[in-house]
């Protein structure tokens, strides 16, 4: 542990990489600051410097001494006492007697961690007379720490799922929340909370927020739809809470530190259990044409968004329609920024037009092996070669075929089964292109090195279509019967494997590259033995054997498949459009 001196929120001294700093805050303020040496310079990486005590958090000054965050000792009664206790104590009607000096309280990391903590403990208290008072005093302290300028400071707490607790113990208290004939609609400016009763009666219900998601005049609004046939369920009369945040999904963003970004409002239901579905509408943050949205619930358990819970109903570039499942797992629901996809109007011409060579080649390429059929595998290598051959052909052509299928249905969210379908058989026939171009290649080393120079052809010929064919169907019915009965076998926003939720698409790629290894393995014995045969010749057979060596790469570098090698470019450089040029160039013309 370093302890140099601290200057200007910074420390000084030896900066070695990952090295670690601890600084106390300024005088009469409790908590320390701790720093990271990172590309030799201290970054902070912690803050519990607080403002906020049990000395100062009550309007009235209290007889008593013990710093905020474990357990007090009153003079009075002398007693173990939280300082939840405490104001259960002093003001358990509305819990008004904190809500000034929180106010007051600067938004820095410690101060918003004594507040979710003390917001969380609220929460836990066994009470089930919750009124709109005490509700609204809570949702003024959760509004403070909820405030767009205190994003940044939330991911200097040091407990990173601090956010998360916020979430489950303002969800929570919700729940305790009282509700009568008249409505409660509880508005600050970055936590809104309604509440309503249910009944058999009504047409339908909604919940419609409006609300600031930043300093801006810009508001994004939110819905919580219940219909008329999901009302018939439930129990007259019944009560229904939902809660809005505006920034919550940056906040859960910053200090939980996942890639996702939340590109509406959080929206919060508390309903009864016999609503299995409701429909929510999300006005995007991001209004990007380029950028699709995933409908998600946040699963309280496990403090992540899980996009299981919810389906796509519509989508256009102003708003996201959901249908989601609410439990006691998931409350909370938002629509999430999908990873950006690199598109191109040169990329798609490239895509469909080498797809309407393609397909126009391997019929005729099938047309011809058909017609010179009985004069070209006389031989056993000759027919085993040309067998390969056809039946790359004709998996590719189906794989083709298939993708065409797929790109003109609109997604699992209209098609779900029929996507289902067209996804399992592009995973399946570009497999078995892959595994046929492996059993080429394990041909050629049969002609290299005479491995199965014993086998019969009828053995040979079973071992290849079970390679061919046997391999990929394995492959992909144990990935659709792994991840579809999860909702995790297709993408949120096309008809082909997922990546986010299962990493589905391995089971695609890891053959693929695989086999690509293998096969360029193969090509350079091939070289070598070419080579080989020409050392010591003269320099006309030396010329003569470069020539084969250069006709052997021609022929098999895409008979083989090592063209898609370049998908590894692709990986490694999303955005480069370039590397998806070429990719694609060279893979709907091979």
């Amino acid at each position: 542990m370093l302890t140099p001196f601290l200057s200007s929120g910074e420390c000084h001294g030896t900066c070695v990489d990952n090295s670690y700093c601890s600084q106390p805050c300024p005088p009469d303020t409790p908590g320390d600051m701790g720093f990271l040496c990172r590309q030799k310079k201290w970054h902070k990486v912690t803050d519990t410097c607080r403002t906020l005590t049990a000395f100062n958090i009550f309007e009235a000054d209290l007889n008593s001494v013990q710093t905020f965050g474990g357990s007090k000792i009153s003079e009075y009664t002398h007693k173990p006492e939280t300082i939840t206790d405490l104001l259960m104590e002093k003001c358990p009607q509305d819990l008004s007697c904190v809500i000034r000096n929180i106010q007051k309280s600067p938004r820095i990391p410690g101060n918003i961690a004594v507040i979710v903590q003390l917001l969380h403990n609220i929460s836990t208290v066994p009470m089930t007379d919750v009124d709109e008072a005490k509700m609204q005093s809570y949702s003024i302290m959760a509004n403070h720490i909820l405030n767009s300028k205190s994003i940044s400071n939330w991911t200097f707490i040091p407990e990173r799922n601090s956010s998360c607790v916020l979430l489950h113990s303002i969800n929570s208290f919700a729940r305790k929340l009282f509700v009568n004939k008249h409505p409660i609609d509880i508005a600050d400016t970055f936590i809104h909370t309604v509440g309503t009763i249910l009944s058999r009666d009504n047409a339908r219900k909604n919940f419609t927020f409006s609300m600031r998601v930043n300093d801006t005049s810009d508001v994004v609004t939110g819905k919580v739809l219940i219909s008329r046939e999901e009302l018939r369920e439930v129990p007259s009369p019944s009560r229904a809470v939902s809660i809005a945040f505006p920034t919550l999904g940056a906040i859960l963003e910053a200090s939980v530190l996942e890639s996702i970004t939340v590109n509406g409002l959080v929206l919060s239901v508390i309903l009864p259990k016999e609503l299995e579905k409701i429909s929510l509408i999300f006005e995007k943050i991001s209004k990007s044409e380029d950028r699709t949205a995933q409908c998600a619930g946040w699963h309280s358990l496990e403090g992540r968004w899980d996009r299981k819970v919810c389906q796509m109903i519509e989508e256009n570039s102003q708003q996201a329609v959901c249908k989601c499942s609410p439990s006691k797992a998931f409350t909370s629901f938002s629509i999430l920024m999908a990873p950006h996809v690199l598109q191109s109007p040169i990329l798609i011409y490239i895509t469909y037009i080498g797809l309407g060579v393609s397909i126009c080649s391997l019929i005729l390429c099938l047309s011809i092996e058909a017609l010179v059929w009985g004069q070209v595998t006389k031989t056993e290598i000759s027919y085993l070669r040309h067998v390969c051959i056809a039946n790359i052909a004709t998996t590719l052509l189906m794989a083709d075929v298939w993708f065409v299928v797929a790109s003109f249905l609109s997604g699992p969210t209209k098609h779900h089964s029929a996507c289902v379908a067209a996804t399992f058989f592009v995973h399946f026939f570009y497999l078995s292109v892959f595994f046929w171009m492996l059993a080429k290649a394990l041909l050629i080393l049969y002609g290299i090195l005479i491995v199965f120079h014993t086998l019969p052809k009828s053995v040979l010929v079973a071992a290849l279509f079970a390679v061919g064919y046997g391999c990929p169907l394995l492959i992909a019915a144990i990935t659709v019967a792994a991840t579809e009965p999860g909702k995790g076998y297709l993408r949120p926003e096309a008809c082909w494997l997922n990546w986010d939720m299962t990493k589905a698409l391995l089971a695609f790629v890891v053959p693929a590259l695989a086999i690509v290894v293998v096969n360029l393995v193969t090509v350079t014995l091939v070289i070598v033995k070419t080579r080989r045969a020409a050392i010591g010749s003269s320099m006309f057979q030396e010329v003569r054997a470069i020539v084969r060596i250069s006709k052997n790469i021609a022929i098999l570098t895409p008979l083989l498949g090592l063209t898609w090698g370049f998908g590894i470019a692709t990986v490694l450089n999303d955005g480069s459009l370039a590397c998806h040029i070429i990719f694609s160039l060279l893979n709907a013309f091979q």
